[in-house]
Formats: structure tokens, C-alpha cells, sequence
């Protein structure tokens, strides 16, 4: 009987393929429960086919609940729609969730950080809404539902016990955009009182909150905001801890999971070997967790763990990338993490 769990590999556009075959080789010689099929999106697919999110990428995507993604290309101010955003939205991933932690061997001006950030990922402005509405005047559309409010703070509380986390803040704009962000803040609010109250809550205005993350990150837990603020505030607290090749990302919903690298594909960079693959492994690692949670399988959590002691033992020997000033190319790192993998 073939126990292993099937996940859908997408490798994704310029460093995807290098980033996700080094990840794949770790996980494997990790001896991880897991088979894969390989799919396509992006400019990978588009190169392939007429669509940059074939069919069969979304019907494996569905058939097998989960995936692992590399960087997909966006193009800016034309051209076709974010391939990240259509997933979401047609898998209905509605909540992102990112980690951001210090790792050893990663020093940075701040210490002790241990960030979660769960950004709602299917409304406001990212559902795409924009007309023109005379030349020269255009006009984006901002969308909130009780539906997509209720969902999101839910999922959030009940992952905040999960993980017996303490504080959820949420960030918001609610004293200009009063009935968007209100019902987005009132929904969260709400949703502790009655649901929740074992968690802490509080809120606030997110330019104010902005400034409190770069003067002391560790005075919050857990963050809860809406699309456009969450994409922005995920990627500054990132910031916050060496950058964006060191920071895991998944796309979560009622059925389906995509855990992604949330950095661009650097086409810069492609096929040179000097890619940092740390984010989508320390994503696969949160797959594992997820996957632990789902099937109540351990064998799942002990790969996990077994990945995340080597690649924390490769930082603090000084195995690093060069966007963290060492000198070894994505190949060289993925072969230190595995030398570390039974220490």
C-alpha cells in the first residue's frame, strides 16, 4: 500500500525550478512521506500552453488538496493577472499566513522576533474591481464581505489556539474608510467577544502600527489584516529579519493549501546558482506541519523538525547564500542542510 502523500509541485518562472529542486532533494533525502506531480503556472505554462493557470494544474491542485510553489512572474502595470492571485481565488485560499522569526546565524538589528501574519486573501482591493470611469480618471474598488470578514478573524482565532499563541492586533484604516475597514474591525472584535475570548485582542490604525514594528517588533503576536495591508506589512516585517529569502508563506482554505516562496523569480538571477532556496524550504516545512494537522500522521512533524534543526545548524555554521553575506550557491546550501540532517 503506497503511504506517501502526493503533492503538486510547481516549479514556477526564473529561480523557481533552481529553488524548488534543491527543496525537493532536501526533503527527499529527509526520507519525507511524499510523492509529487510535477505541474505548471506562470510563464513557465504560458510557454507550454495559452494560459499562465492551466486547467490541469488547478484540477491536480484539487484532486490532492496540496502544493508546493515556486515564484511566479507578475508582470507590472500590464499584462496578465497575478497567477498567486487567481490561485486564491479560484481555490478559494482565503487565508495567507506568514511566519516571521530570527534564525540563528541571521543577525539583524532586531532580536527575538516571532511575528505571524494572517492576511485575508481573496477581497478588498486585490478582487480586481477597476474601470475607467472618463479619460483620464480610473477608479479601483474596494471589497469587504461578512462573509470574507467572519471567515478570515475565524480562521485566525482558531489558529491562534492552535498554536497557543496569546494576541491577535489587528491593523486597519478604519477612521478614514469607515465602512470597509470598520466591518473588517467591528467582524474581529466581535468574533473575540463571543467566540474567543481566551485569546487577547486589540487593534490598531495601521500607520501607527506600522511605526511600532520598526521601533519594537516583539510587542506584537499575531497580526490580522486585510489583502492589501497584509502584503505590504508581511513583506516589511521580513524585512525585520534578513529579507525576504528567509520567510515561509502558505495559501489556506476550507479544502485546499498552497505553500509557496513569497519572494519574486529574480529572472536576474536565473540559472546562475546564487539563488537562496531557504524560503520555500522553511515553506515546505510549514507543509509538513500542516500536512501533521490534517492527517494526524507524526511521521510528517518528526521530517519537519528534522529539516528545520538542519537548516537552523547550516545559519549558525555559517552555510549561508549570498543575500546573507555568505558565499554558497542554492545547490552548495541545500547540500550543507543535508549533511545536518541527522545532527
Amino acid at each position: 500500500m503506497n503511504n506517501l502523500q502526493t503533492v503538486v509541485l510547481i516549479p514556477g518562472d526564473g529561480i523557481g525550478p533552481e529553488v524548488t529542486d534543491a527543496v525537493k532533494r532536501i526533503l527527499d533525502k529527509a526520507q519525507a512521506p511524499l510523492q509529487w506531480v510535477e505541474h505548471q503556472a506562470g510563464l513557465a505554462a504560458l510557454e507550454q500552453s495559452k494560459e499562465v493557470l492551466p486547467a490541469q494544474t488547478i484540477a491536480s491542485i484539487e484532486h490532492h488538496g496540496i502544493a508546493l510553489k515556486g515564484p511566479c512572474t507578475t508582470p507590472v502595470a500590464k499584462g496578465f493577472r497575478s497567477v498567486n492571485v487567481q490561485l486564491r481565488k479560484r481555490l478559494n485560499l482565503y487565508a495567507a499566513v506568514r511566519p516571521v522569526r530570527s534564525l540563528p546565524g541571521v543577525p539583524t538589528r532586531y532580536e527575538n522576533v516571532d511575528l505571524i501574519i494572517v492576511r485575508e486573501n481573496t477581497e478588498g482591493l486585490y478582487s480586481g474591481v477597476e474601470n475607467e470611469i472618463t479619460p483620464g480618471v480610473v477608479m479601483s474598488m474596494k471589497v469587504a464581505t461578512d462573509k470574507g470578514c467572519q471567515r478570515i478573524a475565524q480562521w485566525a482565532f482558531r489558529y491562534a489556539t492552535r498554536r497557543k499563541r496569546q494576541r491577535i492586533t489587528v491593523f486597519h484604516k478604519a477612521n478614514i474608510m469607515k465602512i470597509t475597514d470598520g466591518l473588517f474591525l467591528d467582524t474581529a472584535r466581535m468574533i473575540h467577544e463571543d467566540e474567543y475570548p481566551n485569546i487577547q485582542h486589540d487593534d490598531s490604525i495601521i500607520d501607527a502600527g506600522c511605526m511600532k514594528l520598526v521601533q519594537d517588533p516583539t510587542q506584537f503576536d499575531i497580526l490580522l489584516l486585510e489583502n492589501l495591508y497584509g502584503d505590504v506589512v508581511s513583506d516589511l516585517c521580513a524585512g525585520l529579519v534578513g529579507g525576504l529569502g528567509v520567510v515561509p508563506g502558505a495559501n489556506i482554505g476550507d479544502d485546499y493549501a498552497v505553500f509557496e516562496a513569497v519572494h519574486g523569480s529574480a529572472p536576474d538571477i536565473a540559472g546562475k546558482n546564487i539563488a537562496n532556496p531557504l524560503a520555500l524550504l522553511m515553506s515546505s516545512v510549514m507543509m509538513l506541519n500542516h500536512l501533521t494537522e490534517k492527517t494526524k500522521k507524526n511521521e510528517f512533524k518528526l521530517v519537519a523538525n528534522k529539516i528545520k534543526n538542519a537548516y537552523n545548524l547550516a545559519l549558525v555554521d555559517g552555510c549561508k547564500t549570498g543575500d546573507l553575506g555568505g558565499d554558497l550557491g542554492t545547490s552548495q546550501f541545500a547540500d550543507a542542510v543535508i549533511e545536518r540532517l541527522n545532527g
